[in-house]
């Protein structure tokens, strides 16, 4: 399957029972309301859905459950972060084997990669696969920066073909867009600036609170790119109490509570994670339930 990279492309959390298992009926239930609302991929394993807490045969259950789910409707898209560049490659040829459809990766992680090391280890993942590949550019929270002279040696990779913008810097899209033009899609990596990244012409937005607010989110970027704006607008300052949940390092166990309070999640988490108790718990329900009682009616898009 070919990926047209944009539109909205939720990094889906991963759901668990009470028993700390994968929770494939409630995960169903998710993505499959991802689908109806129109989103155009799925992001699995990244920092939402506690990629890191995965076993590598749960990490395959979750990969053929949403091939099977999407039913070639939408591509797949397997989050890659990595402490190695074996083990990278590793996981690209296993997460291809079992059907993905496209990656996203991540420079190395704990290991601060110098620029000709980040380079060459994202070159020789490309090289390892056929299948597309998007950059997460995300130096606030990973301490490494893909500068744009990085993505002009990436350019030489033809799989390289997007990237996640999370630089929080919104003039960055137009330094990507001045320099390479069209050779890299750029997708809003921050839900906070996602608005706001598409009227600067970045071409979706890979989303956090759209597990729980699906038809908002796609709402957003519809009328956003169909120069609606100002409904888009509407909708977005209703969002973004929401949208900041995200921004957070609780963002999983937020955005697990808002997937309940819309009827399409659960609030199990995988420890060293807890589920949230307390003033804090509260102070999010708060913002959650208020959301609700003011939630938008959507205009046809």
């Amino acid at each position: 399957m070919t990926i047209q990279w944009k539109g909205v492309m939720p990094a889906v959390t991963t759901k668990f029972t009470s028993n700390d298992t994968l929770d494939l009926v409630n995960f169903e239930v998710n993505i499959k309301a991802q689908i109806e609302a129109g989103v155009n991929g799925i992001i699995l394993g990244g920092t939402l859905g506690e990629a890191s807490t995965l076993t590598d045969d749960e990490k395959i259950v979750l990969i053929k459950k949403t091939i099977e789910i999407v039913d070639g409707k939408i591509p797949v898209i397997i989050n890659i972060a990595e402490q190695s560049t074996k083990k990278a490659i590793e996981a690209v040829q296993k997460a291809e084997k079992y059907g993905a459809n496209g990656f996203m990766v991540l420079p190395p992680m704990r290991y601060k990669a110098d620029t000709r090391e980040t380079t060459t280890y994202f070159k020789k993942i490309a090289n390892s696969t056929t299948l597309p590949i998007m950059i997460y550019n995300n130096p606030v929270d990973y301490g490494i920066e893909v500068t744009l002279d990085m993505f002009a040696e990436l350019a030489k990779c033809k799989n390289i073909q997007a990237v996640k913008e999370s630089t929080r810097d919104i003039s960055n899209i137009t330094r990507m867009r001045n320099r390479f033009g069209n050779r890299f899609a750029i997708l809003c990596g921050v839900d906070t600036l996602a608005l706001e990244s598409i009227v600067m012409g970045a071409d979706g937005w890979v989303a956090g609170l759209v597990c729980a607010f699906p038809n908002e989110t796609v709402a957003i970027y519809k009328l956003a790119t169909a120069g609606r704006t100002k409904e888009a607008i509407n909708i977005y300052r209703w969002f973004l109490p929401l949208l900041e949940l995200d921004i957070n390092t609780k963002l999983v166990q937020n955005i697990k509570l808002a997937e309940v309070a819309t009827g399409i999640g659960t609030e199990y988490v995988r420890e060293p994670r807890l589920p949230l108790i307390g003033e804090e718990k509260d102070q999010v329900l708060k913002i959650i339930n208020n959301s609700i009682k003011t939630r938008p009616t959507l205009p046809s898009y």
